[in-house]
C-alpha cells in the first residue's frame, strides 16, 4: 500500500489545509543563484502540492503567497515576484481547469499591480464553477489587517443601525466579515523551513487548526512530504476543549 493509499484507508482527511510556503530566497542563495531563482523553483512546487491536493480529495489549499509585510522587501524582487505571478496564471489556467480547480484570492488585493488585479479576476471568475479542490491565494494579505478591516465594518454597521445592539457581534457575525468568511477554519497549517511561527497568517481562523513544522525549504517541499503532514494529522486527536474521553464518546456514538 502506497502512502496515498494509506490516507486514504485512515480517514479522518483534513478538509482545508493551508500552508506558509517558506525558504525560497534560502534555498537559492544556499545554492549561489539569486533570490528570485528560489521562487521560480517554488511555482513548480505549488503545481505538485495542487495536484497532490486534488489527488487526496482535499477541499480547501490556501496557500501564503504574498504577506503584506513582504512590501518591504527590495522592489526588484516585488517586481519578479508580480511578475511570476503573472507568468504562471497564464501558463497554468489550462491546467488548474483540467483539474477541476477552483481559484479564490484572500488579502488587501488593491494593493496589488493592476495587470495582476485583471490576471487574477480572469482566472477566478474562469474557475469559478469547477467542483475540485479550492485554491485560495493569500496575497498582500496579513492577519491583523483583516481583523482590524472586519472590525471597521462592523463598526460602521452598527453606526448604520445595521446591527441593533452591541450584544447582537458575537463569533460568527465577526467570521462573516473576514476574508475568509465563505472558507472553513484551516484543519491543518504546515510551515516549510524549519520556522515555527505565523507570521500574521490566519490569526482568526487558526484557533484550533493542528501545526505541522517541516525543516525543508519550500522549493524542495514533495508530494510525500504533504501526504507525511496529513497522515501525521491523522493520528492526533482534536478535542475543541473537550476531554480526550469526551472525544471518544463522541465519535463512538456518531
Amino acid at each position: 500500500m502506497d502512502l496515498l493509499e494509506e490516507l486514504r484507508e485512515l480517514g479522518q482527511l483534513p478538509r482545508h489545509v493551508a500552508i506558509i510556503m517558506d525558504g525560497n530566497g534560502r534555498w537559492a542563495q544556499e545554492r549561489g543563484m539569486e533570490r528570485v531563482f528560489g521562487h521560480k523553483k517554488g511555482v513548480d512546487t505549488v503545481k505538485q502540492i495542487v495536484e497532490a491536493s486534488g489527488e487526496i480529495g482535499l477541499e480547501y489549499l490556501t496557500l501564503y503567497t504574498f504577506s503584506i509585510e513582504n512590501w518591504k522587501r527590495p522592489k526588484e524582487e516585488i517586481n519578479a515576484l508580480m511578475g511570476l505571478m503573472v507568468d504562471a496564471i497564464i501558463r497554468e489556467t489550462d491546467n488548474l481547469m483540467k483539474q477541476d480547480v477552483r481559484v479564490m484570492v484572500i488579502g488587501n488585493v488593491g494593493d496589488l499591480p493592476e495587470e495582476v488585479r485583471r490576471k487574477l479576476n480572469e482566472l477566478t471568475t474562469y474557475t469559478a464553477s469547477n467542483k475540485g479542490v479550492t485554491l485560495v491565494l493569500a496575497l498582500s494579505y496579513g492577519a491583523r489587517w483583516e481583523i482590524v478591516e472586519a472590525a471597521r465594518k462592523i463598526a460602521q454597521e452598527y453606526k448604520e443601525g445595521h446591527i441593533g445592539e452591541i450584544t447582537e457581534i458575537n463569533d460568527k457575525l465577526f467570521a462573516d466579515r473576514l476574508t475568509t468568511q465563505d472558507i472553513p477554519d484551516p484543519d491543518l497549517l504546515i510551515r516549510t523551513s524549519g520556522e515555527c511561527r505565523l507570521s500574521n497568517f490566519l490569526l482568526w481562523q487558526c484557533a484550533y487548526t493542528e501545526f505541522y513544522f517541516i525543516d525543508k525549504f519550500w522549493p524542495d517541499f514533495e508530494k510525500d512530504d504533504l501526504y507525511l503532514a496529513i497522515r501525521n494529522f491523522q493520528n492526533r486527536e482534536r478535542r475543541f476543549g473537550m476531554t480526550g474521553e469526551q472525544v471518544r464518546t463522541e465519535q463512538n456514538f456518531l
